[in-house]
């Protein structure tokens, strides 16, 4: 099967991206309003770009349903903080709930029932659940769709880690205490209990078969 994206509806090809881009880990992306109010939403296309400096990014999408830009970028572009939350399986229904597309003048934390609490060195507010936040400042955006279900790759600087002393260790991090979840496609997520090491191979130990 051969599939060219300009002969087939957008939203047939962001099911195949979502469904062969897979384990997705989750960036939970707590922020704030010029005007104070509080957001925190998750998404899916999230990694890490640089450790030195440590930089991630994450790409939040036009909106399928109305065409609009996520709060979560408004906020990000007017303020130029936020704070990613990794996200545990004992709150993935919490975080869920935060998907959901709300107007800007309401709280997800609210909504969620998950818990704000300060950060050391950006305004947004951590979520107290996570057992690892980001503390981040934007170094840029970039926008590459204005098009339903288009993107745009919010780069940011982590200011601070917030680790859970029973999760870290000699700067290791423990999955098993972690207990983070991934998206695959559609509905579905992943856990990370089942997995296997591969120790990479030096060049000069590699004999082609």
């Amino acid at each position: 099967m051969i599939i060219t994206p300009q002969e087939h509806d957008y939203r047939d090809i962001y099911k195949l991206m979502i469904g062969a881009i897979v384990p997705r880990p989750i960036a939970f992306v707590s922020t704030i309003s010029p005007g104070g109010i509080l957001n925190l939403a998750p998404f899916s296309f999230f990694t890490g770009v640089s450790a030195n400096p440590p930089v991630i990014c994450f790409s939040p999408m036009i909106r399928g349903s109305d065409g609009k830009r996520k709060d979560t970028l408004n906020n990000i572009e007017a303020t130029r903080e936020f704070v990613v939350n990794i996200v545990s399986e004992d709150f993935a229904s919490p975080m869920n709930v935060c998907s959901t597309e709300f107007p800007p003048e309401v709280d997800e934390f609210q909504q969620s029932g998950l818990t704000p609490v300060p950060s050391t060195l950006v305004k947004p507010p951590r979520v107290k659940e996570s057992r690892i936040n980001l503390e981040c400042r934007l170094l840029q955006v970039v926008h590459v769709s204005p098009k339903p279900l288009g993107g745009s790759v919010v780069l940011g600087e982590v200011l601070c880690f917030h680790l859970a002393d029973e999760v870290c260790g000699n700067f290791r991090i423990d999955p098993d205490k972690l207990h983070p979840i991934g998206r695959m496609g559609g509905p579905t997520y992943t856990r990370t209990t089942d997995r296997f090491d591969l120790v990479r191979p030096q060049a000069g130990e590699i004999k082609p078969s």
